[in-house]
């Protein structure tokens, strides 16, 4: 099962989706409050089952990513790169799956 990681980097907070092999799946920006961090969480689970909620696209060196966004259209979170498309696909469906139901894990 994955989990979200929640981490304190000097003042600002952000967190990590990981799968259940411990791998990051989704990283989120950097929140000025814990309790923004915690409602990006949030919004990840509220928007992670939707598929129009996933820009895929291409990093600069053309690695394959994907962000995860909210229905205004700002982005939640941003993958790690894929060594091709297929394999974004893979990281799409697992944030797809553990998303929604993924517990917190408070690292700050």
């Amino acid at each position: 099962m994955g989990a979200y990681v929640l981490k304190k980097s000097g003042t600002q907070f952000h967190f990590t989706l990981v799968a259940g092999n411990g791998k990051v799946i989704l990283s989120s920006e950097r929140y000025t409050t814990k309790p923004n961090a915690l409602e990006g969480i949030q919004s990840v689970k509220d928007n992670s089952p939707y598929d129009a909620r996933y820009e895929k696209k291409n990093a600069s060196d053309g690695s394959a990513m994907f962000n995860l966004k909210s229905s205004n259209g700002q982005v939640i979170g941003t993958s790690e790169t894929y060594s091709s498309a297929a394999a974004r696909e893979i990281g799409v469906n697992s944030v797809k799956t553990n998303g929604p139901t993924a517990p917190i894990r408070d690292d700050t």
